[in-house]
Parts: C-alpha cells; sequence; structure tokens
C-alpha cells in the first residue's frame, strides 16, 4: 500500500489538532513553534509563496512581528485561521516568559 502523505489528527480546538497534525506531517518539524532549523531568508516572498513549508513560515513571521493582518495581506490565508496560529505563538511565548519550575501541575 503506497502513502498519499495524509495524516489525522483530533483534538478539542484548532490548535490542538493543528499541533498534532504538523508533528505528525513527517517534514521532521516540531509543531507550529520551535523550528529553529528552518532557515528563512526573505519572509515576504516565502510567505506570498504556496509551498508545504509555508505554514512554518507564517511561525517565524509572527515570531518576527508579524500582525495577522500583514500576513493575511501576504498570503491571502483566511484571518479566523491566522488567528488561531497566533493564538499558538501567544501561549508558547507565555510559556516561555515563565521561571523553570514555576508551573503547577495539577495532582491527578
Amino acid at each position: 500500500m503506497k502513502s498519499v502523505g495524509e495524516i489525522m489528527a483530533i483534538g478539542r480546538t484548532f490548535e490542538e489538532t493543528i499541533q498534532k497534525g504538523l508533528r505528525m506531517v513527517g517534514l521532521g518539524m516540531h509543531g507550529f513553534v520551535e523550528n529553529k532549523e528552518l532557515q528563512i531568508e526573505n519572509i515576504d516572498k516565502a510567505l506570498r509563496e504556496p509551498t508545504d513549508q509555508r505554514i512554518f513560515v507564517v511561525s517565524k513571521a509572527f515570531r518576527k512581528g508579524y500582525t495577522v493582518d500583514q500576513i493575511h495581506e501576504l498570503t491571502k490565508i483566511d484571518k479566523w485561521f491566522l488567528e488561531k496560529l497566533y493564538n499558538i505563538i501567544e501561549t508558547a511565548e507565555a510559556l516561555e516568559k515563565q521561571a523553570p519550575g514555576s508551573l503547577d501541575f495539577e495532582s491527578g
């Protein structure tokens, strides 16, 4: 049986589902954030060109300070999706600001 490159990710939110899907797609990425090995010389150009890597370019653009509106203008990706992707970036940045060991875990 030959693979067609499909994945299925199930989650309660879009953010959870896209993270799972991106980790499973087999491109060697770690989800939407923290793909430090991906180097992009011209983010604007990379955002304009639809490729299998563009979602990771969107992540880099958000990390560089691009807004949802700026990325929408360059990609024409629906703002709903971009806002959900930005939620992932905001969550990652909030977690990065926490001191190691400062997060409380529920016991259970």
